[in-house]
């Protein structure tokens, strides 16, 4: 039997497991961070450095965590830890958005109809409470399971006491100086809901609606047709597809500079736009109509204002009288150019009003029924009135079309259903009394980085077109509007005071005291009505707009908890792209109108999690994917990888073939920790690195050099927030660099070489160079296995005093943590240099798995590799060591020659092959050793071993 050499080589050694069994180990590892309070460490590790604060968009608390929540969650970890590994400041606090209709409606259901007749509002409110905070320890479980740093015991909720008083001094400086005030005027009007909804909760999605064409005799032919000889009668024509509207009708609007004729059809005279005059005629499906014409036979036409004050009888309140005006709105693309306008029902109808003094109707209810003002279909629900409505005009001879169009329409966000639009009393915040608007499209602007930067063009269009922000809401659960009432003349009662003594009351006994204790007992001595006089004072009943709640967290969390880190304005917000409507609206707005600045430094959006098709997911379509799921059987560090690997300004997908291949790229990153522990088993930095650059072979060099570029790359894409090419920069260096390249090339020098060979020692100082860049870049994404790795790093490694506990406290790499530093001038040299070997190296690739596919060679180690190169090529070849390109290229011999193009030519070496590193070469080097090479016989020597 042969000389078996298997135990003269040194082969990886490490206990950093292959299998990574993340389910299982996860939960131990957040233990543990638990019991070392690794959070506080990292904060206490960092106290003296800049502060960065990343203001936490509050999610609602009401069931477990879904894809969505874990998707932003973990982005905004990647924010923090990327910050604090490089020496930041970062406390993050985490936050819930507490209030709100959905609890309060699942409230209900619970209780049921008979109870909730029953109940009184204090006890409603414990009901929500509870609830609440029963969701809130849910979904905190679900968001550190995820690996997430935080003060997860002391979360700023929006039923807390000193969030509520917030909401008090944000709303005092408005009010105060005039932005915000009460009116009457058309709202988004949830009928199921039973409350007025703001912009931000408003969902749009196709229904299918009326389309009426409805005709409204105007009392006089307007004198240009009565000069054509029309002697009437003569119509407006309308067409709408809210037909429950018409019993608010108190105004056609006309478009000021379109013309306008009439069209003779049906014994009557019709005016429409005479821009869609062929398309009424279609839709009416009029025969043998024409145009009004005068003596010259040309059209009679009239422009939309000349028309202005014509009057007509209005279409359901025939005791009425309506008003023709005119308005920027009409556009000339569908239906008449003549607008049906009910003030009452719509933004663009109540400025018509506002303009011309119209009277404002509302005859539907707040539950979308029709008033007795609506005539003979009082009583009706808006839904049950339209056919009604729509028959009652057929009879009556004004219906002139009718069909249906499929069209986006408004719905409430909570309960999906189609919205309608009421004039109510309710609380508003001016846009432009104060300039709100103009001073929130500066800080837009000017002040705010949005990433990725069109955003602030998104936002900005929004702020820009937005209507005034109604504010109040006709619900229980949340933070009452802080105003009162006069109780003899109903003027509002509020002033610096009241707003003091309300804020103090919700500082200290939270908002339910507001529906507990009378306001005598705790509004100054003297507050009285301004206009009467009276001293009675009635509590408002309305609470405010949970975005408005939300919104003033820079107040009652950002300021108010100053102390613990915290600062304004916030460095970052990051939420999904909805919230340009949402918070990051809201809390510019309450910040500008406040303080006259942004809460943010900066905002970051990120997009939709969608299925592996791109469809949205839902609970019928069976589509969507559980954070809990994938945890369980792949990991948290998975789901966090699978994060980082998407561009997530952009929607997302996620499915199991996605999270397959995650898994493959997550084991290829494990696998290559593994190989850098188990390589440096017998290494300590303090003992065996190679000190000096010029000892380095010139792979070596290369490889160093790699590693550094990666890692300025690495921290320019963490600076920019973008993540994926964080992950993109170190899967392929790992794959296309790392493993393909120098790890597979210097096994030879790790396996064969003696322990303490120059060459050996050299590879082990380039590996732990990479060791120490890739775990902590890492460490921000792969939280869970970076830690693992750093705490399986081998005793020669950890012997250091200075090295830390866990790898989040270890601090980022620099250049000056290079061992050995590398020369300015040598990473460029060597990278242009390089780059030429390594085109050539793929070329060696290539030309070697031809030849193993055509069964002329098995393995690389026993070719020989003659390459032909151009000449400029050649001289950058020769400029390095030939016995590198054996090494490089894993042959057992390399020749060169100049030739017109680069080719590759393989051959067989008549060495023998060495049954110790299995390299092709001379044996018998040493004699004491005749059977291996002279490198390996050397090596046998140095470690005294006998043959047998």
């Amino acid at each position: 039997m042969g000389t078996s050499y298997k135990e003269t080589m040194i082969l990886p050694r490490t206990d950093f497991a292959m299998r990574a069994n993340l389910p299982e180990n996860e939960p131990k590892r957040l233990a543990k961070w638990d019991a070392e309070g690794l959070y506080w460490k990292v904060l206490e590790k960092n106290k003296n450095g800049t502060p960065f604060v990343l203001h936490d968009g509050p999610p609602y608390a009401n069931g477990p965590i879904h894809i969505g929540h874990a998707f932003n969650k973990i982005l905004k970890d990647f924010v923090v830890k990327s910050h604090a590994q490089r020496g930041y400041y970062t406390p993050y606090i985490p936050g819930w958005d507490c209030h709100g209709q959905p609890i309060e409606h699942i409230v209900e259901v619970r209780l049921g109809p008979e109870k909730m007749a029953k109940i009184d509002q204090p006890t409603l409110r414990r009901l929500c409470r509870e609830w609440a905070e029963k969701h809130v320890d849910i979904q905190r479980e679900g968001f550190k399971r995820l690996g997430v740093n935080g003060d997860w015991e002391h979360p700023y909720l929006t039923y807390a006491p000193s969030y509520e008083a917030g909401n008090v001094e944000v709303f005092k400086k408005l009010y105060l100086d005039g932005s915000v005030y009460r009116g009457r005027k058309p709202i988004h009007w949830c009928k199921r809901c039973h409350t007025a909804l703001a912009e931000a909760e408003i969902e749009y999605a196709d229904e299918a609606s009326n389309s009426i064409y409805v005709r409204f005799q105007l009392d006089e032919v307007p004198p240009a047709f009565a000069s054509a000889g029309v002697a009437g009668p003569a119509y407006l024509l309308i067409w709408t597809t809210t037909p429950w509207t018409l019993p608010g009708n108190t105004a056609v609007t006309l478009a000021p500079d379109a013309d306008y004729l009439m069209l003779e059809a049906d014994g009557a005279a019709v005016l429409v736009a005479t821009d869609l005059a062929k398309s009424v005629i279609e839709a009416a499906g009029w025969e043998g109509c024409a145009a009004v014409r005068d003596a010259t036979g040309g059209e009679v036409r009239v422009k939309g204002r000349d028309l202005f004050g014509s009057t007509y009888t209005c279409p359901v309140r025939q005791d009425l009288k309506g008003t023709v005006v005119f308005g920027p709105h009409v556009a000339l693309d569908t239906g008449t150019g003549a607008v049906h306008t009910a003030p009452g029902h719509g933004q663009e109808d109540y400025l018509m009003a506002t303009e011309f003094g119209l009277p404002i109707l509302m005859p539907v209810d707040d539950n979308g029924c029709l008033t007795d003002e609506a005539g003979p279909f009082a009583g009706l629900d808006t839904d049950a009135a339209n056919p009604a409505i729509i028959d009652w005009l057929r009879e009556e001879g004004m219906l002139v079309a009718a069909g249906e169009i499929t069209h986006s329409y408004p719905h409430c966000w909570r309960c999906h259903e189609p919205v309608i639009f009421r004039a109510t009393d309710q609380w508003f915040v001016s846009m432009d009394k104060t300039a709100l608007r103009d001073k929130t499209l500066r800080a837009i602007n000017e002040d705010v980085r949005w990433i990725p930067d069109w955003a602030a063009r998104r936002i900005g269009s929004m702020v820009a077109d937005r209507p005034d922000w109604c504010i109040s809401r006709q619900r229980s659960w949340g933070v009452p509007i802080p105003v009162f009432k006069c109780a003899k003349c109903g003027a509002t009662v509020a002033d610096a005071a009241t707003f003091d003594a309300v804020f103090e009351l919700f500082r200290t006994e939270g908002a339910d005291a507001w529906f507990t204790r009378e306001a005598h007992e705790y509004l100054p001595e003297g507050t009285a009505c301004a206009a009467c006089g009276c001293g009675e004072v009635i509590p408002e009943k309305d609470i405010l707009d949970v975005w408005w709640e939300s919104g003033v967290s820079h107040t009652s969390v950002c300021r108010y908890r100053a102390g613990e880190g915290l600062g304004f304005p916030a460095d970052l917000y990051l939420e999904g792209s909805d919230q340009h409507r949402g918070w990051f609206q809201s809390s510019i707005l309450t910040s500008v109108g406040a303080y006259g600045v942004a809460p943010y430094k900066a905002v970051m959006h990120c997009g939709f999690t969608m299925d592996a098709e791109g469809k949205k997911m839902s609970k019928s379509a069976g589509n969507g994917v559980d954070p809990a799921d994938v945890m369980k059987q792949s990991g948290a560090d998975v789901l966090r990888l699978w994060v980082a690997s998407v561009d997530y300004s952009q929607d997302v997908n996620i499915g199991d073939e996605i999270l397959k291949r995650t898994s493959e790229a997550y084991r290829r990153i494990r696998n290559t920790f593994r190989f850098l522990l188990g390589s440096l088993d017998d290494f300590d930095c303090r003992v065996h690195a190679v000190r000096d650059w010029d000892a380095l072979p010139a792979i070596d060099q290369w490889a160093m050099t790699r590693i550094n570029r990666l890692l300025h790359e690495v921290e320019a894409a963490y600076d920019d927030y973008k993540f994926h090419l964080v992950y993109r920069g170190v899967y392929d260096y790992i794959v296309n660099d790392l493993s393909a390249v120098y790890m597979d090339v210097c096994k030879d020098r790790l396996y064969s070489e003696a322990a303490d060979s120059q060459l050996r020692r050299s590879a082990q100082t380039v590996l732990v160079n990479i060791l120490e860049v890739l775990v902590r870049v890492l460490a921000p994404i792969l939280s869970f296995t970076a830690d693992e790795v750093w705490e399986s790093y081998p005793e020669g490694l950890r012997a250091d005093e200075g090295h830390a506990t866990s790898v989040q406290l270890a601090g980022w790499p620099d250049d000056g943590d290079f061992l050995p530093q590398i020369p300015p001038a040598a990473a460029s040299a060597l990278a242009c240099g390089f780059e030429a070997v390594l085109e050539v190296r793929e070329a060696v690739t290539k030309a070697l798995e031809d030849a193993r596919n055509d069964k002329r060679l098995s393995k690389s180690q026993e070719a020989t590799v003659s390459v032909s190169a151009p000449a400029a090529l050649l001289e950058v070849l020769c400029a390095f060591d030939p016995a590198m390109y054996e090494e490089l290229f894993i042959v057992a011999q390399v020749s060169f020659s100049e030739a017109d193009e680069l080719a590759v030519e393989v051959g067989l070496s008549s060495d023998e092959k060495c049954p110790r590193c299995w390299n092709y070469r001379v044996l018998g080097g040493n004699a004491g050793h005749p059977a291996v090479c002279g490198r390996c016989g050397d090596v046998l020597d140095a470690i005294g071993f006998v043959e047998e």
